[in-house]
């Protein structure tokens, strides 16, 4: 499998911020409206997301280190998938019947990586747009020996429209995605109600979203968008604290020592 040129193809989740993707992890480059359209069947795409969509994260090119760029020409056939237009089955992917966890832009894997090897009974499936966060992830996973990660590389809407089935995924991670700053940038926000629904119908009841940020205004329309949601339910008053499984990476920590608050939203699926 060749390793896609962003430029050319339409990748998945939250490009991370020029902020954020300077920042993130290692400091390497990279995390009350009603229920949305369609939120009333659950089986069904928003309308707001059919057809062309507005893109979380723009095409740039990600400089991968030597590291990274090994293990991409190494490593992709063995840990990547090919987005297709059917559904993924998951026990095919990753040879066995495991509760099947989403992450979003998973930026250089590092949380990635450690949640999958805590939690070894699920499979963990990530999205990510960045040759260099792809290249990243298949280093970690070849180093640490983990074997419940794949990897897809393309735009997470699309991906969750045509590869996940309704009520599939026992959760769906969301960490420190692109804040888009500027407010007239905002219509680019991965969390957007449409975007939401779409992801809730793909929760089985049960399953969770797990989302957090650095952002203060962000985590408020994160929890304004989420608490919208019809199918979800908050497990909080408003903001949850740090699940354990959840690790507090460099980034995280820089952050917090320079005053950033992060704040975490866990919703149930009913």
């Amino acid at each position: 499998m060749t390793i896609a040129d962003p430029n050319k193809n339409a990748n998945n989740s939250a490009d991370k911020s020029a902020n954020n993707n300077a920042n993130k992890e290692a400091g390497n480059p990279s995390p009350g409206p009603d229920a949305a359209a369609g939120a009333g069947d659950s089986h069904e795409t928003p309308d707001a997301l059919k057809g062309r969509h507005i893109r979380s994260f723009v095409h740039r090119r990600s400089h991968m280190t030597p590291g990274q760029k090994q293990a991409v020409e190494q490593h992709m056939d063995k840990w990547a998938l090919p987005y297709q237009d059917s559904l993924l089955d998951y026990d095919q992917a990753f040879g066995r019947g495991a509760p099947t966890i989403l992450e979003i832009g998973f930026g250089m894997g590092e949380t990635t990586q450690k949640i999958a090897q805590l939690r070894a009974d699920e499979n963990f499936l990530g999205v990510e747009v960045f040759n260099a966060g792809v290249g990243a992830l298949l280093k970690r996973i070849e180093e640490s020996g983990v074997s419940n990660i794949r990897i897809i590389q393309h735009d997470a809407v699309e991906v969750v429209q045509n590869m996940i089935a309704p009520d599939s995924l026992a959760g769906v991670h969301i960490y420190f995605p692109d804040p888009w700053p500027k407010k007239r940038h905002h219509k680019r926000r991965l969390v957007r109600p449409e975007f939401i629904a779409l992801l809730a119908s793909r929760i089985k009841p049960g399953g969770y979203i797990h989302c957090a940020t650095d952002w203060e205004d962000y985590a408020g329309q994160m929890l304004e968008v989420l608490s919208g949601e019809a199918l979800l339910r908050n497990t909080s008053a408003d903001y949850a604290p740090k699940p354990d499984y959840r690790p507090q990476t460099k980034f995280e920590t820089r952050g917090l020592r320079l005053g950033h608050g992060i704040r975490d939203l866990v919703f149930k699926r009913i």
